[in-house]
């Protein structure tokens, strides 16, 4: 698990910046996470590995969001330059039917 103070950062394109040492989550990762009881008489978890555990989780969650929107432009895009040709190819095949 990395360390509070190592918290990814975004560029300006929006990706997310990870050191090479990252290894992103699996979601059995984050089902099967366990942490352990805090000593000393003291009830309940550590809140730093909590902390940590749950900033890493997020940054996670952030960069699956960031992928999925950047998926959705590019849809767009293809969907928009598919439309543009299927326009030019309609004018085209009407062009050709009225010089018959």
């Amino acid at each position: 698990m990395k360390a509070p103070n190592q918290r990814s950062t975004t560029t300006g394109s929006g990706a997310t910046y990870r050191s090479a040492a990252y290894t992103s989550l699996l979601p059995w990762q984050v089902r099967e996470r366990r942490f352990p009881p805090v000593g000393l008489g003291r009830r309940g978890l550590n809140p730093d590995d909590v902390y940590a555990f749950l900033d890493r989780v997020a940054v996670d969650m952030a960069a699956v969001y960031a992928a999925l929107a950047e998926s959705r432009r590019e849809t767009a895009r293809i969907k928009d330059g598919l439309r543009r040709w299927q326009t030019e190819q309609a004018r085209a095949r009407n062009e050709r039917d009225q010089a018959q």
